[in-house]
């Protein structure tokens, strides 16, 4: 309840209206065309939250993953899926950077099953697959690409 107006601000328009507005103005397009596939990009902490102070975060990517849904079930008939995809840590620049001290390292990997962050490439396949008709029967749904996160309430070790 510590961060401040400003950061809120800021992250639910990136991060929530940026995704609204994606919506807004790409499916018209999408109906003009006949129809495809929206992929939005939520975050495993959408579904389960974070011990670790992020509000305006773990907020905006719940709603990316409630607006996915409404966007699903309302264009469905009108042959527009919409799925989000909920990534867990990647191996990024920054995520590299707040990882920086071995044990603040080990602490996070100790929460993922699989023992590793993910690869920017295992979440671009995963967007690539539900894009695609070989996931023609998806919409509406939520996939968790986190090495485990999710379905871990304890992890070994």
């Amino acid at each position: 309840m510590e961060t401040p107006e400003g950061t809120w601000d800021k992250v639910i328009a990136v991060n929530l209206k940026g995704v609204w507005l994606g919506c807004k103005y790409g499916i018209p397009a999408l109906l003009d065309s006949g129809g495809g596939a929206i992929v939005n990009t939520a975050s495993f902490v959408a579904l389960m939250g974070a011990a670790t102070p992020q509000i305006a975060y773990t907020a905006s990517k719940g709603g990316v993953l409630s607006m996915t849904r409404e966007v699903a079930v309302e264009y469905a008939r009108r042959g527009i899926r919409a799925n989000a995809l909920c990534p867990g840590p990647i191996e990024t620049p920054l995520l590299t950077e707040l990882m920086a001290d071995p044990a603040r390292r080990e602490r996070r990997l100790t929460h993922i099953p699989i023992g590793r962050l993910g690869r920017a490439d295992e979440i671009a396949r995963a967007a690539l697959w539900l894009a695609s008709d070989e996931s023609s029967l998806m919409t509406g749904a939520a996939l968790v690409a986190d090495g485990g996160i999710t379905a871990a309430y304890t992890t070994p070790e």
